[in-house]
């Protein structure tokens, strides 16, 4: 027999490095990220470790397993799942080098039944090959006390002496795996209660192991149908939905015997999805998904009509072997339950369900009879279905089938019983099947997950209190010492039954694998309060993961059901399911690749939509839609199964040549600024323009003592009497940026909003703004107008008389605009006539005078100004790129592409296209009967059209829409949209998306509708938490937009001329400077300098990037030099000098005849 191929860590690749830049042709290298392994430095010293301690595993184990093996039986064979794993593995690679390291206990390879290795490792993933005839067994290594398989011969170890020390840890621990003991979960909430770095919180771009079980669910209450076809026996859900209990607040209501005339509610299962009827169209909703497993469960009620095993149902029989033939034919392993909730009614009403003990038995019988009948085609058996419902809210609160009310007693009883019902079914398989049929058997244990309110050590505890009490609650007597945890038995006392000793060893280890349950059903939904102990419920998957694996020794974890839910209304684009099932997934990915967590599959739930329980149709859970008022209830496929699809071909989330990022520079005479909205206009002059004449008293008050009626001579103030320019034009120059961008305000310089009343102190102290800027060789960028409060940045007569609804406010600007032109234009070369209107917030008439207004402003600067100033002069507009929900949707394109006119193509048609609004926008309106959208002449279309010399855009996050109605609340008539959120995305305090691929999007978008524009991205920036020191999330932000901005110049042709970073200082813009602001001190973030290495180096140039150097420019200022200020200084120099040299010729003139006449 051959050996088996080890799966190995990743390889790593190191980053090319390179300081060069380019000016010349845009070219770039997309560079892979770096190993994590290789960055710590334990690359392939780890890797043959972790061999090093498999082979030596391997010799330890292999002479004590082979007394167990009978030669030539099927047991010689050992999948390579079964083999013996390593003792300690290096942890796999990780995007960020920031994220947590250290060795864990070994994962071991995902099995599937009957694929053995052959060989070295070929084929990708044992998965693909769907488990073909002949399969011997699955893979997946019991914790129990059965039969272990047998391992592999020793392979033959080559000492290395690099692994000695190796050998003696595994002599020091007599070859024993590093255990995990309980109470060791506490240790979760610990190490995520700081929040991740930013690369460690968004999307991880990597693969599940080869061999990883990708599968799908379904129950058979909830989508079978057919309740009384074929002889199928009535279930307890048939009862409890046509019969249903009186409301749970008449506690005093015995449970209802089975027959009970009652108004049938309007939800039952009697039909649901007719999976019944139809399992050809159920399997092919499976091929067309790709998976791998398929999780069904088996009707007790169909195959045992009466609950006994002596009178089978031969049709319920025929179905479950046609269905596990058809899954043969396709290649897909069956995971098949036993007992999901739908116990038959004849057993509830003959011994009172599972609160009696002698049930078990009968559980058996009917799990013997689906053994014999099936199990040579299934490996993976599930026994019960979440105990922790059937429990709790089918006996103690009613709130479920049976519906008993019977109390916290009850329901501890229950438990109890179904425990040893469980440990019944996995000794009986364990010594009757396995040997023959190889299979595996658990039970699925349904959880939440609980972070504290503050995480203090009593916070902790109770969260660790709430898991035993659901979770621990089975998991502690199967997985542990066959007892329930001990907070527990100290809080329940005489509530909590109590074990013998033989049923502890009896229930001990009765699990060949976790499987785990964690979705909606009970999470947020069917969680008792009390078992909150008043913390908070969380959606972290990877966390309760992470606790699972600590807490019990490190498992094998089979996720055995997990996914949201979406509006019973909602039809095939579930974009809110398909985002939480990303979510669910890639926190499964990270828990494999960050964590050390073994995890070998994943379930998706379910297949199709169903019958939901409680929820009845109020809710949608499936893939595939099923219109539940057809008669043929075709399976449509929603946007998640096609999502799920693609996730599954590609086995996670590989790295893309777009996630890369890019080396390469931007052109030499990019504009790199900074962006202020609102400097701080202080005209307070300094000391020394004060004429006054002051004592000092030293004798008594040690202060300054202004002397009445004594002045000196009044000098003239400069512009460096203004202090405040001073500093601020410091923290610019400390950027290296280029330009700098602000806004003046309107209200400030016209009062009155017409130069009847004009502010020249406001006027003068722009004036030196922008010429100390010119001097520092830094170029202005002003704004004449932008919104905000508390008049909308206007004078507040203008505002008061309807701003911008009212066409005198058009007239108002254009007069601003002039005196700005004149006052400051001959300094300021860079113009935004409105800088970010808020179309969301804006009327229809207010836009159209809007437009007028920068069109008037800027044929006023191009006519009269334009010829003598040199400048440029255009509008920025906001465009935050909005991105359909589900990108397999056209409807949801369709109100993409809708948005965005109405976003950003309201006001940028006009200008930079027809000279008329967006047709979708006028169509869209025009459907509505809202004709309130007004009309250009053809005067004023020639007017607006064209009035920019470049194209300017603010651009901070990305949006999400969906056509969908899932939230009304989020839900937009006005536009028929519901905006929404990927909640794997990254997000700053405040909730705003980190989306940076978004602004490569719209820059692209813009360049299609509107031309090879110049561009400008005129600011982007993120606020951050004020407390955080490293400022981590803005250096993340700003690294992957400016990247983004670099692969639309350099792979997309986008004439991309300019980036701003939003903000300068956190004293105009809170939260978001690059300068943190305290004690009237400014001190620089660490933003700041990441963002002033990335302008010195004009990009991120690499060892392979083109090009060349880019020189230094020095312009000169003729306007602002030292000469042309000090003019009278120069005639003054130019004349002494002059002087002197006539002096001096005079003398030299005079001694010379001097000495003649003497001579």
């Amino acid at each position: 027999m051959s050996t088996c191929s080890f799966p190995q860590p990743p390889n790593g690749r190191k980053e090319k490095a390179g300081a060069s830049s380019s000016a010349g042709p845009k070219s770039g290298k997309l560079r892979p990220s770096p190993s994590l392994l290789d960055e710590l430095g334990l690359g392939r010293f780890s890797r043959e470790g972790a061999r090093m301690a498999h082979r030596r595993q391997a010799e330890n184990l292999s002479a004590a397993q082979a007394a167990h093996v009978a030669p030539g039986s099927r047991e010689e064979q050992v999948p390579c799942s079964r083999r013996p794993r390593p003792l300690l593995r290096p942890l796999p690679r990780c995007p960020s080098p920031l994220a947590p390291t250290p060795l864990v206990p070994a994962r071991r390879e995902a099995p599937i039944a009957g694929n053995y290795c052959h060989g070295a490792r070929g084929e990708r993933g044992w998965a693909r090959r769907r488990g073909r005839a002949g399969a011997a067994g699955a893979g997946i290594k019991g914790r129990g006390a059965g039969p272990q398989r047998p391992a592999p011969a020793s392979m033959p170890v080559r000492a290395r002496p690099l692994q000695l020390w190796l050998r003696l840890l595994l002599l020091a621990l007599g070859g024993r795996l590093l255990r995990a003991e309980p109470g060791d979960g506490a240790q979760t909430w610990v190490r995520f209660a700081r929040p991740p770095v930013p690369e460690a919180a968004g999307l991880l771009h990597d693969t599940f192991p080869d061999g990883f079980l990708w599968a799908v669910g379904s129950a058979a209450y909830q989508t079978e149908g057919g309740w009384q076809q074929h002889g199928k026996g009535e279930s307890i859900w048939d009862t409890f939905t046509h019969h249903p209990p009186a409301p749970l607040g008449d506690l005093s209501i015995t449970p209802l015997p089975s027959g009970t005339p009652l108004a049938p509610p309007a939800a039952t299962g009697d039909v649901a999805s007719d999976g019944y009827n139809n399992v050809l169209r159920d399997t092919e909703a499976l091929r067309e998904l790709g998976v791998t497993h398929y999780r069904f469960s088996i009707s007790w009620a169909r195959v045992l009509p009466n609950g006994s095993a002596s009178a089978p149902n031969r049709e319920g029989l025929r179905y479950y072997r046609r269905l596990l033939e058809r899954l043969r034919e396709l290649g897909v392993q069956p995971v098949v339950t036993l007992y999901h909730w739908d116990l038959p009614q004849r057993l509830q009403d003959a011994y009172g369900g599972w609160a009696n003990p002698s049930l078990a038995d009968l559980f058996r019988d009917y799990a013997e009879l689906c053994f014999r009948h099936f199990g040579s085609q299934v490996k993976y058996w599930i026994t019960i279905d979440n105990p922790y419902m059937v429990a709790w809210h089918g006996y103690a609160t009613g709130r479920l089938a049976p519906g008993v009310r019977g109390g916290a007693r009850l329901g501890y009883l229950v438990a109890h019983n179904l425990l040893l019902a469980h440990a019944k079914i996995w000794h009986l398989y364990n010594t009757s099947f396995r040997p023959t049929q190889g299979g595996q058997v658990s039970i699925a244990l349904g959880s939440h997950w609980i972070i504290p309110r503050r995480t203090t050590d009593h916070n902790i505890k109770e969260c660790q209190k709430s898991l035993d009490f659901v979770l621990g609650w089975f998991a502690r007597p199967i997985f542990i010492d066959g007892d329930y945890p001990e907070s527990m038995k100290n809080n329940l006392s005489s509530l909590l039954p109590d074990f013998t000793e033989a049923e502890k060893k009896f229930i001990k280890g009765t699990a060949d694998f976790f499987a785990l349950s964690f979705g909606p059903t009970l999470s947020f939904q069917l969680l008792d309060p009390q078992m909150k102990f008043r913390q908070l419920e969380s959606p972290s998957l990877r966390q309760l993961l992470s606790w699972i694996a600590l807490e019990y020794n490190h498992p094998q974890i089979f996720i055995v059901e997990n996914g949201w839910f979406v509006s019973g209304t909602t039809k095939r684009d579930d974009a809110k399911y398909m985002y939480y099932l990303k979510k669910f997934i890639m926190e499964t990915l990270k828990a494999i690749r960050l964590d050390g967590v073994d995890v070998i599959g994943y379930t998706a739930w379910s297949l199709m939509d169903g019958f939901e329980w409680h929820q009845g149709y109020n809710i949608r859970r499936g893939l595939f839609y099923v219109d539940f008022l057809s008669q043929d209830k075709k399976l449509l496929p929603k946007s998640s199964a096609l999502f799920y699809q693609k996730l599954i071909e590609k086995n996670g989330f590989p790295p893309l040549p777009e996630n890369q990022p890019l080396e390469g520079t931007f052109p030499c005479d990019f504009a790199w600024g900074v962006v202020d909205n609102y400097i701080q206009v202080d005209t307070t002059l300094s000391q020394f323009t004060d004429p006054n004449v002051y004592l000092w008293d030293v004798h008594h008050s040690k202060r300054l003592i202004k002397l009445d009626g004594v002045v000196s001579r009044k000098r003239k103030s400069y512009c460096v009497d203004f202090a405040a320019i001073r500093s601020q034009i410091v923290l610019l120059q400390e950027t290296h940026v280029t330009h700098f961008h602000f806004s003046l305000d309107w209200a400030l310089v016209l009062p009155l909003g017409n130069q009847s009343q004009v502010n020249h102190t406001v006027l003068r102290y722009y004036r030196c703004v922008v010429e100390e800027l010119v001097r520092a060789n830094i170029t202005p960028v002003v704004a004449l107008w932008q919104p905000a409060a508390p008049h909308q940045g206007l004078p507040q007569p203008l505002a008061q008389q309807g701003a911008w609804e009212n066409p005198h406010t058009v007239l108002a600007f254009v007069e601003y605009a002039r005196l700005c032109f004149t006052e400051l234009g001959h300094r300021v070369k860079f113009w935004i006539t409105m800088n970010e209107p808020n179309t969301r917030n804006m009327t229809y008439r207010a836009g159209h005078h809007l437009l007028k207004a920068h069109a008037l402003a800027w044929r006023e600067y191009d006519k009269k100004f334009r010829p003598a100033q040199k400048g440029k002069i255009s509008i920025a507009l906001q465009a935050d790129w909005i991105e359909p929900a589900c990108p397999f949707s056209q409807k949801d394109k369709e109100v993409a592409e809708r948005v965005l006119e109405f976003d950003i193509g309201w006001l940028a048609e006009p200008i930079f296209g027809s000279g008329d609004y967006p047709r979708v926008m006028r169509d869209w309106l025009n459907q509505r009967n809202n004709f309130l959208l007004p009309y250009f002449t053809e005067e004023e279309r020639q007017l607006v059209r064209g009035s920019f010399d470049f194209l300017a855009l603010s651009h901070y996050t990305t949006i999400l829409v969906d056509w969908e109605k899932e939230d009304p609340t989020k839900y937009s008539d006005y536009l028929e949209v519901q905006e929404m959120t990927d909640i794997t995305w990254l997000n700053s305090p405040g909730q705003v998306a980190v989306v940076p691929w978004g602004l490569r999007k719209v820059l692209n978008w813009l360049k299609l509708k509107y031309g090879d524009l110049p561009m400008y991205v005129m600011a982007n920036g993120i606020d951050d938490d004020l407390q955080a020191e490293q400022d981590q999330l803005r250096v993340y932000y700003i690294h992957n937009y400016v990247n983004e901005a670099l692969k639309a110049y350099m792979l997309d042709g986008i004439n991309l001329c300019g980036y701003f970073a939003y903000s300068l200082n956190d004293r105009s813009a809170p939260k978001f400077g690059l300068y943190r602001y305290a004690a009237n001190q400014f001190e620089p973030k660490p933003s700041m300098k990441y963002y002033r290495r990335i302008i010195d180096n004009n990009g991120f140039p690499g060892s392979e990037t083109l090009g060349g150097f880019c020189p230094e420019e020095l312009s000169k200022c003729t306007e602002c030099s030292f000469f042309h200020k000090r003019k009278s200084l120069l005639a003054f120099v130019a004349f002494l000098f002059f002087a002197f040299i006539i002096s001096l010729s005079l003398i030299f003139y005079y001694s010379k005849k001097g000495r003649r006449s003497y001579k």
